[in-house]
């Protein structure tokens, strides 16, 4: 009988070390709170942006949310932070926010020299331009003299620089810090073209007074794979944060969806089983309950459906999947195994 005692206190305390050793100081104070706080874009048509009725929408506002019903089991518990390319990094940084899904690119100077932790992709894109239809122009390359509405302090700023300077091209930037400010500029006649992640055209442009005067010429002239990030420093929350969006990737791939997840509950298949949480184990090792999961896809979604309801083709911006397909049908859209 001691024998036992002892045994069982042995365990008691290595769990509670493993435990500690969870412990991160963000997720901590996301939980002290009892929600999160969410950098967004806040001007971008699909991905992150107010409805008429002042309630958040977009493909970044469902990532944010997806991570909240993993945290807390409640997909409603995130606030949401409108942020400019400029303020972005340095919220995040400061702690103004606990998470930024702000369509964001990830690359090695931002993930060193910022001290960030970028996640999975939850948008693979490329930059573009976008011009009045009756500019009469065809090509990126026939923009030789071009005024240029451009955003400060993004990737988006710099590859539009290397673009005319490589065709040998001249070009005059029009620099407006805040994404509503600039579609405005654009759309008052003040610039000729407006360069941004194509993704971010189709938002800008669905909002334009008239859409069909607009059309997006055929260059894509680089790599933005888009993803959240948050603070060195957590690995935990990071985890957590990346296994929330893994979670509605792997959640599309195994045909899991918020409408039939209550009856996948009852699958028989070890790897549906583990996914959502009926065998135990992936909830422990994030430091979550058991059914993160099955929260997430039933109050957000899969991947798929996050897609479709936000950019997809039947909606105003019409987007196809393209790159952000599964990587069964020819995208780049994978997940690791959850076990």
């Amino acid at each position: 009988m001691k024998l036992t005692k002892v045994l069982v206190l042995i365990l008691t305390l290595c769990l509670m070390v493993v435990t500690f050793a969870h412990a991160g100081k963000d997720l901590d104070a996301v939980k002290s709170k009892g929600f999160i706080q969410a950098g967004v874009n806040g001007g971008v048509f699909g991905f992150g942006m107010p409805d008429e009725k002042g309630v958040w929408k977009g493909l970044d506002v469902d990532t944010a949310r997806a991570v909240a019903a993993a945290i807390f089991g409640d997909a409603d518990k995130v606030k949401f932070t409108p942020l400019t390319a400029q303020q972005r990094f340095t919220a995040l940084q400061s702690g103004e926010i606990d998470l930024l899904t702000r369509n964001a690119t990830r690359t090695l100077s931002r993930e060193t020299q910022l001290g960030l932790n970028f996640v999975a992709v939850n948008y693979y894109d490329g930059q573009g331009f976008m011009i009045p239809k009756n500019l009469g122009v065809k090509s990126a390359k026939e923009l030789d003299g071009a005024t240029v509405c451009v955003l400060p302090g993004t990737t988006t700023e710099q590859n539009a620089a290397d673009f005319f300077r490589n065709n040998k091209m001249a070009w005059k930037p029009v620099v407006i810090e805040s994404t509503t400010e600039l579609a405005k500029t654009f759309f008052a006649g003040r610039c000729d073209v407006l360069t941004s992640d194509a993704s971010q055209l189709a938002g800008t442009r669905a909002i334009a007074p008239n859409p069909k005067d607009y059309i997006i010429l055929p260059e894509i002239i680089s790599k933005e794979p888009l993803a959240p990030a948050v603070r060195h420093g957590d690995d935990q929350f990071r985890d957590i944060v990346d296994f929330s969006v893994l979670a509605m990737i792997n959640a599309e791939e195994l045909g899991i969806t918020s409408q039939n997840v209550d009856e996948m509950l009852k699958s028989t298949d070890p790897v549906v089983q583990r996914f959502l949480g009926v065998s135990p184990g992936n909830g422990a090792a994030l430091g979550l309950d058991e059914k993160w999961v099955y929260n997430i896809i039933k109050q957000v979604g899969n991947y798929g459906e996050v897609f479709e309801r936000n950019v997809g083709v039947n909606t105003t911006l019409g987007l196809e999947r393209g790159l952000n397909a599964l990587w069964t049908n020819g995208g780049l859209m994978y997940s690791p195994p959850f076990k």
